[in-house]
């Protein structure tokens, strides 16, 4: 067999062992975006689930791109069960992929354990700062446009768990941007501590043909 053509194999069996691992990660993810666990303080229609988990790991295991495609997967998967005409589950995506993205392409040029720390910690600031203007801006006005839920409901809602809720720029300060930073430290530590054993696994299968 020439040089060429082992290359060749050698490239076929990364990339099926890349989209076998990418299935599992998004099966995985799927199933746990159906947990979902209300927060103390937070909006009834805030959710917390451990979706991103197998996401972010998947971000640093296969790199920031098959992050981006796993997430895709698991909302598109997701959609036909989707309670607010899709807009959860664009949402979800968007800010997601921002997460993911940040954390996977930071830690691919750090991979060192305070690269990793430093890439969860920054891609959680990252999605904060930028869930601010994308839920005042964007999705706040479409759930009022595409689902006929309009702010001042929201802000009823919000405001029976959290007084200090009163305007739709309360609403994301108060509650927008501290489910984000909740969210994104809790899956960063989670995956701290999970990520290597499980990138042992992975390795082992594909590391000689990477």
């Amino acid at each position: 067999m020439s040089e060429l053509t082992k290359d060749s194999v050698t490239r076929s069996r990364a990339m099926v062992r890349k989209i076998a691992v990418t299935a599992v990660f998004t099966a995985m993810a799927v199933v746990l975006m159906y947990l979902e666990i209300s927060i103390p303080l937070m909006p009834p229609f805030l959710k917390f689930d451990f979706s991103e988990l197998p996401v972010l790991v998947g971000s640093f295991s296969l790199g920031p791109v098959y992050g981006i495609i796993i997430e895709l997967l698991k909302n598109l998967i997701h959609l036909p069960a989707t309670g607010t005409s899709g807009i959860g589950e664009l949402s979800n995506f968007i800010t997601g992929s921002i997460y993911v993205f940040t954390a996977g392409a930071f830690y691919e040029r750090h991979r060192t354990r305070k690269g990793a720390i430093a890439s969860m910690l920054i891609a959680t600031l990252v999605l904060a700062v930028f869930a601010v203007p994308f839920n005042y801006f964007f999705t706040l006005p479409l759930y009022g446009s595409v689902a006929g839920f309009p702010i001042e409901a929201i802000l009823g809602m919000s405001a029976a768990v959290n007084p200090m809720i009163t305007d739709k720029t309360s609403l994301v300060l108060w509650a927008f941007l501290p489910f984000n930073l909740f969210k994104g430290l809790v899956i960063g530590f989670i995956t701290f501590w999970v990520y290597k054993p499980i990138s042992k696994l992975i390795n082992s299968t594909y590391k000689k043909t990477r």
